[in-house]
């Protein structure tokens, strides 16, 4: 489980094609891998990924070509956001984040509406794919390539979030542009929300 508060920005330094996977080698910068262990989960652009390989900078992972088609950004060299998994004792920053990608937007807007000042915030407008558009709630939680937000607006498939300047400068949002594909992670919540309703459904004709 991770937070959705982002650690460090890394790097994708190597991508290795093994069959129908691939194996990243990832510079850590300023994440702090000291108290990583093999087998321990990072989050990568949302993804949660096992260390397989670990070294003072960087770490390896492999990822599965299921992980690939239902995710955006892991099979090339690129600035990725980290987070190491949660401890039970620590604080709750964001929101519960499992690291699992339900789905790739689309950044279709994305403007500084503080007339480019650098203390002020930006507007991103994400194209959700309409599959998952019903979990989307406005003031609801939502990760937005591991980043978690607060959806300000929700109309149709298209919802706005305001980007502070901290986030932006401190995650790989500051490359973001029009186009740019990002991973999506619902808030749990909907997803049992929904269970719920379709096992009282199913119970009910059951009955």
């Amino acid at each position: 489980m991770f937070t959705g508060i982002i650690q460090a920005t890394g790097h994708i330094d190597t991508v290795i094609h093994v069959g129908n996977d691939v194996k990243l080698t990832i510079q850590a910068t300023s994440l702090d891998l000291d108290d990583v262990q093999l087998g321990d989960s990072i989050a990568v652009n949302g993804v949660c990924l096992t260390v397989a390989h670990l070294s003072k900078t960087h770490f390896e992972v492999h990822v599965s070509k299921e992980t690939l088609n239902v995710s955006v950004g892991l099979n090339r060299q690129q600035a990725v956001n980290l987070e190491k998994a949660l401890r039970l004792n620590g604080r709750l920053g964001g929101h519960l984040v499992s690291g699992h990608v339900d789905g790739v937007g689309e950044v279709t807007h994305f403007e500084d509406i503080g007339q480019a000042n650098e203390e002020s915030c930006w507007l991103l407008t994400i194209r959700a794919p309409h599959a998952i558009s019903k979990y989307i709630a406005k003031k609801g939680s939502i990760c937005v390539d591991g980043v978690s937000l607060t959806v300000n607006t929700i109309e149709n498939d298209m919802f706005t979030m305001n980007i502070i300047p901290h986030t932006l400068q401190h995650t790989a949002f500051q490359y973001l542009t029009v186009g740019s594909q990002v991973n999506l992670e619902i808030d749990q919540i909907a997803r049992y929300v929904e269970r719920m309703a379709e096992w009282a459904q199913e119970s009910k004709h059951a009955t």
